[in-house]
Parts: C-alpha cells; structure tokens; sequence
C-alpha cells in the first residue's frame, strides 16, 4: 500500500457484500487458535521486498530458529495480481504459503472463505496498537490478521518551489492547491512542472484515490446502512475533482498509466509539484545518494478536501496464517516477533513504512528522522478505510471501471457514477 496498501469511505462498517460470507468453525474459523499447532519452516507470501529489510528481519529470525527457518516468496508489484496468487493458492487448498502479507481490506474476503485461522488475541498484543488499525485484521468481531504496517494518504509538496512563488504553506482546499499550482507554473523554474498527481491507472490504487476525493467532499461510496451511495452530490464532487484534474490538465495524461512507484520517481524527478503518496516515499525522496533531486526540497501535510483538509484512506498490511498451512505454531510465533515494537522500529527506520504500535508515533529518535509522523497518526486516526467485502475483487473493479471511464472521457462522471450505483448494488444482492 502503501499499497496499500483501495472502496468507500466507511469506518468500521461492513458492506452488505460482506454478509454472504461464512462463520463459525472450519478451516477458516473455530476457536482461536485451536488448530495452530506444528513447528517447522514456513514461508511468507508478500509483495516485493525493495528495500531488502523484511529479508534481513528474516535472517535474524532463521539464525536464533534453525529447525524453523522462513522463506520469502516474493509476489507482483501489483496488489491485484498478489491478491489472485494468494487466492489461487487457497482455492486448491495449497500449502505454499504459510504467512500471508495481506492488504487490509482483504480480511473479509479471507477470512468469511474460511481461508485463513483464528487468531488469539489473548497471544497478540492488539492494546499497543494504534486502535484504528485493529479492525483491519478483524472479521465478524474475530482477529483473523495482525496489523503490521498502517497507511494513509499524505501530501507531499515542494517547498522550493512554493516559497519562491510566495505561497506561505500547503493548500488546506483542492482551490488552495490549485492557486498555488498556477502561481508555481508562472515561474521559470515552474514551466515543466507537473501540478498534481494521485494513482488513477486501472488499478487499486484508482479505488483508493476515488476513496479518498469522495470523502475529502463529504461523500462516502456506501453509506451508513452498507447500501452504495455514489450518485450524491458530495460523491459526484469528488469524482469530478479527478476528471477535471486531468482534463484541465493540472494532473498529467501520464497519471493513466503511472503506478505508484512510477509516481514516486516522478517526484524524484523534481517534475511535480503535489503528490498524493504514501509515507513509504519520504524516506526515498529524501535519499542524499543523488536518486532524488528534491532531497531537503519538500514537506508532507495532509491531503487538502473541498472545504478544508481532506479525508485519507487508511491504508496497511496484516499478516494472517494460511488455513492450509503446515506449522501453524511457528508462523504463529514468527507474526509475533514481526510484530514486535522493537522490530516494527528497526523496520520503520530502515524503510520508511508506517507501524502500527502506537507508541512509536511519539518515540524520539522515529520523531527525529520522520517529522511528519504526528501528521501521519492524525491522518491514520481520522482515515476511513474501504468497507469489508467477501466479493472485493468485483467491488474494486467495478469502481476502477467506473472512473477510469470518466477520467479517459469515456464517459460523463454522472453517467459512470449511475453505472457504479447500479453495478454495487448488483454485488450487494447476488
């Protein structure tokens, strides 16, 4: 996610898609930890380790468990082919994978196939997290991932760049940031900078983007009953502050087809003047090993709304156990040391990725390499995740559709979002 890790804008409630879903005992349910016994090697199912620390947290584990060693399998970049991996392996009850490194709102669907194990809370420390991560690896009131890292969307901005136009900090409102983007494009050193960038290629990261602008409008995907809410006012504003983004040319034609990590070297390159990112890109923005041209040239702030701040898409990864796999004990225990605060801190420093372990958010020398961590706990406490799906894949990509269509002009956003309203109200009755 950052990948986050990304539907609706809902906290804590679950979309009537999610009630189809199984319960009670079963590979994926039963008593907590009942059938978390075996000891041996594991394996861990997770997208691309970039920065190569998973891998050394990993050796540490493998020196001190040599009858017990981890393997990584690394999956895609992308985390829509990780989530159809990770669903191929379950649907023929594989045990390749042990652990699995899921996108937080994938627990539904996980857990109400009876994919993944019960975990034990009683074994779990879930009071030293920050409280708005703990639903993320809940289903039906039961703990079947533990958040490992969190996420919300953040603004990164240059400051060079706004200083030398006069501009006194970030934009606060989608105007704001337009009234600064104009008088940065009147400067020499503003001609070939891109205004504004957020993830609206065909992929998750369009569902968390059209997530977060519906709700920076005081709108919301689905509403409090779990029944879809696209064609209000508020959520038309928000889709229509991407397409009119792109089609007034302030987010760049590129964005179609840009990832988040082609957004993120975009930044680097020094050709962009807003962006929409995870936290994960602070630490590499700011690399000093000539990767980056806006090292020392940027901030964060939170995300801007129509009226004022905007609302962010919580965002992470949990780590769940296989209901296939063997030695359940083990992965038990190895979700526990990852887990860990001590660890969670080595890995936040060394990669940039948000913990969930509250604590670390005040923790001096994290506040000293991170400024914008309270910025980030803020926007972490606020967010509104996407609403638990049992049938996601089909939800997620009826909003991608959906948008990608008015951003490409395809379509209006009105004739989109009442396609949208009808397609997920389709999913919530089948």
């Amino acid at each position: 996610m950052r990948r986050t890790p990304l539907i609706g804008m809902l906290a804590g409630v679950a979309l009537t898609l999610a009630a189809c879903g199984g319960d009670g005992d079963g590979n994926g349910g039963g008593n907590a930890g009942g059938g978390l016994t075996g000891r041996g090697p594991i394996t861990i199912a997770t997208g691309k380790d970039r920065s190569g620390n998973m891998q050394k947290m990993i050796d540490a584990w493998n020196a001190a468990h040599p009858q017990e060693k981890v393997r990584v399998i690394e999956l895609p970049d992308e985390p829509n082919d990780q989530r159809q991996q990770m669903i191929q392996n379950a649907t023929t009850r594989s045990d390749a994978y042990t652990v699995l490194n899921l996108d937080v709102v994938w627990t539904a669907e996980f857990a109400a196939n009876r994919w993944l194990v019960e975990l034990p809370e009683d074994k779990l420390d879930l009071k030293a997290l920050l409280p708005a991560t703990v639903p993320t690896g809940q289903y039906r009131g039961r703990l079947y991932a533990m958040p490992l890292n969190s996420d919300a969307g953040l603004l990164y901005y240059r400051t060079d760049l706004l200083k030398k136009a006069g501009v006194a900090g970030p934009p606060k409102t989608w105007a704001e940031m337009w009234a600064a983007c104009d008088k940065v494009r009147a400067l020499p050193e503003g001609r070939n900078v891109d205004c504004f960038l957020t993830e609206v290629g065909k992929t998750e990261g369009l569902t968390v983007s059209t997530a977060e602008a519906v709700a920076s409008a005081g709108g919301t995907i689905v509403d409090a009953s779990g029944k879809p809410a696209v064609t209000s006012p508020q959520a038309r504003a928000g889709v229509e502050f991407l397409v009119g983004a792109m089609k007034d040319g302030r987010m760049p034609r590129a964005a179609l087809t840009l990832d988040g990590e082609g957004g993120r070297r975009h930044f680097q390159a020094g050709k962009l003047l807003f962006h929409r990112q995870w936290p994960y890109q602070y630490e590499l923005a700011n690399a000093d090993d000539g990767s980056s041209k806006v090292a020392g040239k940027f901030a964060v702030a939170p995300i801007p709304g129509q009226n004022g701040p905007g609302t962010a898409n919580l965002g992470g990864h949990n780590y769940a156990i296989s209901a296939f796999a063997k030695n359940k004990a083990t992965a038990l225990d190895f979700i526990r040391y990852m887990a860990d605060a001590k660890q969670q801190k080595a890995d936040s420093l060394a990669t940039g990725k948000a913990p969930t372990v509250a604590a670390l958010y005040d923790d001096p020398e994290m506040v000293k390499k991170f400024p914008f961590l309270p910025t980030l706990k803020t926007a972490i406490e606020t967010a509104k995740p996407r609403p638990a799906a049992v049938r996601y894949g089909d939800v997620t990509a009826a909003i991608q559709g959906a948008v990608y269509d008015a951003l490409g002009g395809r379509a209006t956003s009105d004739k989109a979002l009442a396609d949208l309203q009808t397609r997920l109200a389709q999913l919530a009755t089948s």
